[in-house]
């Protein structure tokens, strides 16, 4: 099996930023993990309350690349792509 493994940050810089996010966040949590091929999904808040960490496992790239496709056509995506994204993506060639 070939993992794929995106982890880092997604960085706010505006209170604005902050609520959108955490509006927006759980459905785009449910939503990805429910896809076929997700094997985990977790995005978290950190201490500096700007900064959530993303851990994703997908178990494939077709499903990582299926993901990424969804994403960027959702309301999360949209919303979000001003964002500064820290992202390290592993097992993607």
């Amino acid at each position: 099996m070939d993992e794929v493994r995106l982890t880092g940050q997604l960085v706010c810089r505006t209170a604005d930023d902050v609520r959108l996010v955490t509006e927006l966040l759980p459905q785009h949590v449910r939503l990805s993990r429910a896809e076929p091929g997700c094997l985990s999904f977790d995005v978290g808040l950190t201490d500096d309350g700007r900064t959530w960490q993303v851990d994703e496992l997908f178990d494939s790239p077709e499903a990582f690349r299926a993901h990424q496709v969804r994403v960027r056509g959702s309301a999360w995506g949209r919303a979000t792509a001003h964002l500064e994204r820290r992202y390290v993506l592993e097992g993607l060639a």
